[in-house]
């Protein structure tokens, strides 16, 4: 392609969102047959048309680190897929990286929408984009975890 630039590099799978038709249901099977632990928080989804934060529950692999995210679907009248995929994040060292990202997307001439530095509910930082077929993907950085 003749790009003046590198690939930035990523540290990892970081975490999966789908959409599920019951979260309570959906979390106690991933917690009984994966081993995943729930955390007592959740991410606002920021697809929320009315930008409410949906139903939701963050589940983690102790062993790992990788989590996922099982919620509602964003319409929240149980219409839509049913165990859609619903984004890809990928782990990145730090927020520079973030930045270097943005560039690369740029030199590909791939949309995106910037780097965004997030505080709810801490700090963190993402970068949001799409692949060809319209599936969500992002690099996502959260201070002191790769």
């Amino acid at each position: 392609m003749g790009s003046a630039i590198e690939r930035p590099a990523v540290t990892g799978f970081h975490h999966v969102s789908a959409a599920v038709t019951d979260v309570e249901s959906s979390a106690l099977w991933y917690q009984r047959v994966l081993g995943l632990q729930r955390l007592p928080m959740t991410f606002p989804h920021h697809d929320a048309a009315d930008g409410s934060s949906e139903k939701a529950a963050l589940l983690l692999d102790v062993v790992t680190g990788v989590m996922i995210e099982l919620h509602a679907p964003a319409d929240g009248d149980g219409g839509g897929p049913r165990g859609a995929l619903d984004h890809l994040a990928f782990g990145v060292a730090d927020r520079a990286t973030l930045d270097a990202w943005a560039a690369w997307l740029d030199s590909l001439t791939v949309p995106h929408g910037g780097v965004v530095d997030r505080t709810d509910p801490t700090g963190y930082a993402t970068l949001e984009f799409r692949d060809p077929d319209g599936i969500a993907l992002e690099f996502i950085h959260f201070p002191g975890r790769g």
